[in-house]
């Protein structure tokens, strides 16, 4: 794979790991609901400044407005609110190790898929791998009694799994412009979170500076321009190699939250993180290759 794509890769990494750090600022003011709405919603604005600006064609027809509407919701409504609703009781650290979850689910969804990537053994090792990571990270909340932090990690783990079947998903969308089909997916998920948020939790009320500087900047930036981009690698590079933007995401989210919110830090978010690492590493497969060059059939 050229090396502009794994820069790519590194600096998409690190910006989906602050942006668990931008979801305990815009907490502060904000329902889970609420953010959701307020990055989806900028994030369709600004894909949508750029496909006019750029004019792309979109095509529409019944089923892919049926599958964008799908698409939008797996991708985007689910999983964006998901993650802020579990940081409720979870640090933004423990949210993004848990977001590096994501290519081992899939390795597991793609087995699973008609016509998608086969799991190897190494694979299904590195999937293991990722799962006993996972529990390395919740058992001491059940230790210590913490079953609502332990139940917040278990939820968090549904936003990992509603991006690997959207990665899968994104198949039915081959022959469509992918910049088209991002600023489709984010509208489809600003649509169906209107409704549930102001229910929810009604119409926000933004009084700090740093709400709006982070909800712009997770909208604008972290949504718009990064969906973008990583649409555009995902038929270059396949599923799984696109997915391994995971590996940087816990360390930017660990770090940023250690740094900046004091979250501490304890033996099973390294113990955690270092088995997820291990996983991706045997589901990316490229350093056993180079190792054991006979792996790379395996």
């Amino acid at each position: 794979m050229p090396l502009r794509y794994w820069g790519l890769i590194v600096i998409l990494g690190i910006g989906w790991g602050s942006s668990m750090f931008f979801n305990e600022i815009l907490l502060r003011e904000l329902g889970p609901l609420q953010v959701a709405l307020g990055r989806v919603g900028l994030g369709a604005l600004g894909c949508w400044a750029w496909v006019l600006a750029t004019r792309r064609k979109v095509r529409v027809t019944l089923p892919f407005l049926r599958d964008v509407t799908v698409f939008g919701f797996l991708q985007y409504a689910a999983p964006l609110a998901i993650f802020p609703a579990a940081q409720r009781l979870i640090t933004s650290g423990e949210a993004g190790i848990v977001n590096a979850m994501t290519p081992i689910l899939v390795v597991i969804i793609s087995h699973l898929w008609p016509g998608g990537e086969r799991a190897t053994v190494y694979k299904t090792l590195g999937v293991l791998c990722g799962f006993s990571g996972i529990l390395m990270l919740a058992l001491p909340a059940l230790d210590t009694g913490l079953t609502g932090q332990f139940g917040a990690l278990l939820f968090c783990v549904l936003a990992p799994v509603c991006y690997g079947i959207a990665i899968n998903w994104y198949r039915r969308f081959k022959g469509h412009d992918a910049t088209a089909v991002t600023a489709c997916g984010l509208l489809a998920g600003t649509i169906l979170l209107v409704p549930v948020a102001l229910a929810v939790e009604g119409v926000p009320v933004i009084r700090r500076a740093e709400t709006w500087g982070a909800l712009f900047f997770i909208g604008f930036v972290l949504t718009a321009a990064a969906f973008i981009v990583i649409f555009w690698l995902l038929p270059r590079i396949g599923a799984t190699a696109t997915s391994t933007v995971t590996f940087i995401t816990p360390v930017s989210a660990v770090t940023l939250g250690a740094v900046f919110l004091g979250e501490a830090l304890g033996a099973a978010h390294f113990l955690g993180m270092a088995a997820i690492f291990l996983g991706l590493v045997l589901i990316d497969g490229r350093l056993l290759r180079r190792v054991f060059p006979t792996a790379a059939a395996t």
